[in-house]
């Protein structure tokens, strides 16, 4: 898919739909799992929304089965001889730029969730502005369960959706969430059956890109005004805390059990 100026993306699909942009991370193969190009394409398509004023609303989904899954684990198994901690300390400038790009646009964002998601990709979901899911959603935290820590602001934006003491239940126990639970958390606004979700994002997109767009955009700016001072100093402590962990002998070991399909036997080392 071409955006305005022609240029074509690999991983994510961008269109506009009259006055909504419709950004669709296409990398189903692995869950539309973030990596470099898809994180450079995802951001490089929500700057062309800045940049574009006939656009006065944005969806961000996923193909296939999936919303984002998170980080792309094979990528980071290909470190783990080397500097296991070197594509976090890259990938997560990547991911705060993206959380950021997210805040900051004055538009509103819609998060179509249409399948499983986890890691960053909650993360993503989180600093949208609404969040509306398939049925068939399920949502994971699943940084803890590979010996990691949450990263793109999720120890911050989870925490104010959801509440404290569940978000903390989340990291700990790492339990998958269905759509209904997502919903009854306060973690997504409205639940949709799969094959309503495209056009009730849509309908919904579209009925904001008619609406007092002024309005809105003051409206975030001043939810911003809360919320980023907080969230800048959040994605610094979640990124230095990702190396860290990354460094560990548990996220050597979370690693090669997700690959071998077993559970894995966590030391806390």
């Amino acid at each position: 898919m071409l955006t305005k100026e022609g240029r074509k993306f690999k991983s994510i699909i961008f269109e506009r739909l009259e006055n909504v942009a419709v950004i669709r991370l296409n990398r189903p193969e692995t869950f539309n799992a973030l990596d470099f190009i898809l994180g450079e394409e995802l951001i490089e398509a929500l700057e062309s929304c800045f940049d574009d004023e006939e656009i006065k609303a944005v969806i961000i989904t996923g193909e296939g089965r999936a919303f984002c899954s998170g980080g792309d684990l094979k990528f980071f198994k290909g470190y783990l001889g080397t500097d296991p901690a070197e594509p976090f300390r890259q990938l997560t400038k990547l991911l705060n730029r993206i959380i950021m790009d997210i805040r900051l646009l004055s538009k509103p964002i819609i998060a179509a969730i249409n399948g499983s998601v986890g890691g960053a990709g909650m993360s993503i979901a989180a600093a949208c502005d609404l969040r509306i899911a398939a049925s068939s959603a399920r949502f994971r935290q699943a940084y803890t369960g590979v010996g990691l820590v949450p990263d793109g602001g999720w120890t911050l934006t989870v925490p104010l959706l959801i509440g404290f003491a569940k978000a903390t239940e989340l990291v700990l126990l790492d339990p998958v969430l269905d759509a209904r639970q997502a919903l009854e958390l306060g973690l997504v606004h409205q639940v949709v059956e799969d094959a309503e979700l495209r056009g009730v994002s849509m309908e919904i997109a579209s009925r904001l890109a008619r609406g007092p767009t002024k309005s809105f955009a003051i409206a975030k700016e001043l939810f911003n005004n809360a919320l980023l001072g907080l969230l800048e100093r959040q994605l610094e402590l979640e990124r230095a805390g990702i190396v860290k962990a990354a460094k560990t002998a548990d996220y050597q070991e979370g690693i090669k059990a997700f690959f071998e399909k077993r559970r894995p036997g966590f030391t806390g080392r």
